[in-house]
């Protein structure tokens, strides 16, 4: 029943504020949808306790699905230690995005509307962590897509919210279909798609193919990255990562919640809930370790000269996910959720604390024009700098730290253990831990350091926001200091295979969470030094000599543009995607409907009302008239049988 519970409350939330939300009110539906979301939060952390230090697992019945064939489908909630991790992550935060709504969305008049979309989306992406089988995973999977596509348009009077909306929607159909033809493929291949009979017989397909126009193609690689396609869509990994950062166009808090914890992190949860299948494809987990310190790497680079201050931590949010394939990609998969875990704490915080500078500087969200703020917020920018220190890893090597300290640097570390060819993981980890510190801490100093670059009237009625909205910040404070200390050795220390159980596959030449303990000295300072820095080079920048940006700028123009545009990643899909949609769109209109079709329709149409025209003037009304033309019929008929040569009897 608990399990029901968690699952459902936050679907009965969404009803109820969305079908009774004009009846009830605001206030009553914001209570009902908070109130359900803490309980399902409560009861999720006793799940946690009971599976993974409990060692119970357990498979719920909901109910009959489909059958169809060999198509046996039913809707079972699945609970172990992955699933009871991500219980505890989805609710959470989502129970204090709740929350912070309250005081966030106060103003604004559609907010029964906002809270039973950030109630869907959490029943969404309860549905897909807690999935038995991959046909209820693509309805999470797509449950969340359609919530992130509402929330992200929730201000649909704004242009740019109903277009990165659109953008959000349309990337993850990419992904989203090569999803879909990876868990086609596992039925043909398999005659299933119930988790446990599909691992069950992953292994009978090692080393067999398929012919692909002329080519063998291994089965169990190409499925693998079909099903990862669909992570690179909604983790908004390399190629397909540009729909994350225009989704800052909607509330703060669904920022907090799609982009720090939950919607973002599924790609993650996917591969490693489906490791029984990527451990037997070690080529495509090389592909996922590629794209994921790619993205890494990508992203930090961006984020160096955003101004937008979502912006910045939205590509940070791209870059941390990065981390978490490359965990994933080289076998270490409890050390990517370990990250995830961690990160969700951290990552939302951040988000919320922007959302707080944001509401002080009523609706500004460039940095450049922020700046002192630091004495008029300060509960605010204390969590923020808990948030940063978090992030960027701050700690003692093989001491302790806050929470990115333990779970990004295991990362960074098992990246060394895995020996990646030229260790390119290892180094280009190591360059985006960087980049992480220097762009995180150039956030703090030009949010609350240094002198005011705002409007005067703005700075002046700068506030400290309601207890509504620090409460949550608090909360999630104590998870960005505690939550690696604490669970560390059960995610990647000596604990973790009795934690784990078998809710995570490791293959038996997998020991990477071993040999990561047993790396050089100096592999775990590394990150300890790339930290400290980002740390003094963002001090440089902008607090000793603030004059500096602006020259490096003008010395490396072409580089500061090339990032300033994200890649230029934008541009180059509308001119290889866009433009030609939208020329053979004008073409099929303007040639293949208006030349074509509306012209044969009109044509024949017109034709038709000739030929009327003409009929009509025949029937003058005289019979004479009519006399004279069957006179005239009975003489073409005469005419036609005498030469016919049958002559008349």
């Amino acid at each position: 029943m608990i399990y029901l519970a968690i699952v459902f409350l936050p679907l009965a939330g969404a009803l109820i504020a969305g079908f009774f939300g004009r009846l009830i009110g605001p206030r009553p539906a914001e209570i009902v949808t908070t109130g359900f979301l803490i309980v399902a939060a409560v009861l999720s952390w006793v799940v946690f306790v009971r599976v993974g230090f409990g060692h119970e697992t357990a498979r719920v019945p909901v109910m009959r699905w489909i059958t169809s064939g060999d198509l046996d489908v039913s809707w079972v909630l699945r609970i172990d230690t992955l699933t009871a991790v991500m219980l505890v992550v989805v609710t959470t935060v989502s129970s204090l995005v709740h929350l912070y709504s309250i005081g966030y969305m106060h103003e604004d008049e559609h907010r029964q509307r906002f809270f039973s979309y950030l109630s869907l989306f959490t029943f969404a992406m309860l549905m897909l962590v807690t999935s038995d089988n991959l046909l209820q995973m693509f309805f999470g999977w797509e449950g969340v897509g359609l919530a992130s596509y509402l929330l992200i348009g929730f201000w649909y009077k704004k242009p740019e919210a109903n277009a990165a909306a659109i953008k959000a929607f349309v990337v993850n159909r990419v992904g989203d279909f090569g999803f879909a033809l990876g868990i086609f493929g596992l039925f043909f291949v398999f005659k299933t798609i119930n988790l446990d009979p599909l691992f069950t017989a992953a292994p009978s397909a090692v080393g067999k193919t398929f012919n692909f126009v002329g080519y063998e193609v291994d089965i169990l690689t190409t499925l693998a990255l079909l099903l990862f396609m669909g992570a690179m869509g909604k983790s908004a990994q390399f190629l397909l990562h540009t729909w994350l950062p225009d989704a800052m166009e909607g509330p703060t808090p669904v920022s907090a919640l799609i982009h720090a914890a939950t919607m973002v992190t599924a790609g993650v949860f996917m591969v490693a809930r489906l490791s029984p299948i990527f451990e037997l494809a070690p080529t495509a987990l090389q592909f996922v370790t590629f794209i994921g310190a790619l993205t890494a790497f990508f992203a930090a680079t961006v984020g160096l000269v955003q101004n937008d201050i979502k912006r910045v931590i939205a590509y940070s949010t791209c870059s941390q996910l990065g981390y978490m394939f490359v965990a994933c990609g080289i076998g270490a998969y409890t050390a990517g959720i370990f990250h995830l875990f961690t990160h969700a704490f951290f990552k939302a915080l951040l988000f919320l604390g922007a959302g707080s500078v944001i509401h002080a500087m009523h609706h500004e969200q460039d940095m450049r024009n922020m700046g002192g703020l630091a004495p008029k917020i300060r509960i605010t920018y204390a969590m923020m700098l808990i948030g940063t220190l978090a992030l960027t890893g701050v700690g003692i090597p093989h001491v302790a730290g806050f929470a990115g300290f333990h779970s990004k640097d295991a990362i960074i570390e098992a990246a060394y253990a895995a020996h990646t060819p030229n260790n390119y993981a290892f180094w280009t980890l190591v360059a985006a831990a960087l980049m992480t510190s220097f762009y995180s801490w150039r956030l703090i100093f030009m949010t609350f350091h240094g002198k005011s670059r705002a409007e005067p009237e703005v700075i002046k009625h700068a506030h400290e926001s309601p207890p509504v909205m620090l409460i949550p910040l608090g909360v999630l404070a104590v998870g960005a200091v505690l939550a690696g200390i604490v669970f560390s050795r059960y995610f990647i220390g000596h604990d973790y295979q009795a934690f784990w159980g078998k809710s995570i596959f490791e293959g038996p030449n997998n020991h990477i969470l071993h040999d990561m303990h047993n790396v050089p000295g100096w592999v775990g300072w590394a990150p300890f030094a790339a930290m400290a820095t980002g740390f003094v080079i963002a001090y440089v920048y902008y607090i000793a000599a603030p004059w500096l940006p602006a020259a490096t700028a003008r010395a490396f123009r072409p580089l500061y543009l090339f990032l300033l545009n994200k890649w230029y990643f934008d541009e180059l899909y509308n001119w290889l995607f866009v433009k030609p949609a939208f020329w053979l769109g004008r073409f099929l209109w303007k040639k293949g409907d208006g030349a074509v079709i509306d012209a044969t329709i009109d044509g024949t149409a017109a034709g038709v009302g000739w030929m009327t025209g003409k009929a009509m003037r025949l029937q003058t009304g005289y019979v004479y008239h009519y006399a004279f033309a069957m006179m005239l019929g009975v003489a073409a008929l005469v005419t036609y049988f005498m030469f016919q040569g049958g002559g008349v009897q």
